[in-house]
């Protein structure tokens, strides 16, 4: 008998959030830019028909060229679509967003 075939697994958000903070940019070890970034978001969801009211920071981290260019001009304080998906961070305490695509 042949085990059922998983289900794919999807790992991806997209959230609107205010870019509050912007870390120099950096390299990773193969060479490409990197920026490590804070987000926070606000606002109103719907939960079992009630409205709740949300508000948190997130780590989050853009790899690449025409990203990080993106990302290092945007003004602080002023809130963009952002795109991708959510890992460990390195020291596997938490989690990090790592953001492929900005609106």
């Amino acid at each position: 008998m042949n085990p059922a075939p998983e289900a794919p697994s999807l790992n991806r958000l997209v959230l609107t959030a205010e870019l509050v903070a912007r870390g120099a940019l950096r390299y990773t070890p193969a060479g490409l830019p990197a920026l490590d970034l804070s987000l926070r978001h606000a606002g109103t969801v719907q939960q079992l028909g009630q409205p709740r009211q949300l508000q948190f920071e997130l780590k989050a981290r853009a790899v690449g060229e025409a990203l990080t260019r993106r990302l290092e001009s945007l003004e602080l304080g002023r809130t963009h679509a952002f795109a991708g998906f959510l890992g460990a961070q390195r020291n596997g305490r938490g989690i990090v967003f790592h953001v492929t695509e900005l609106d």
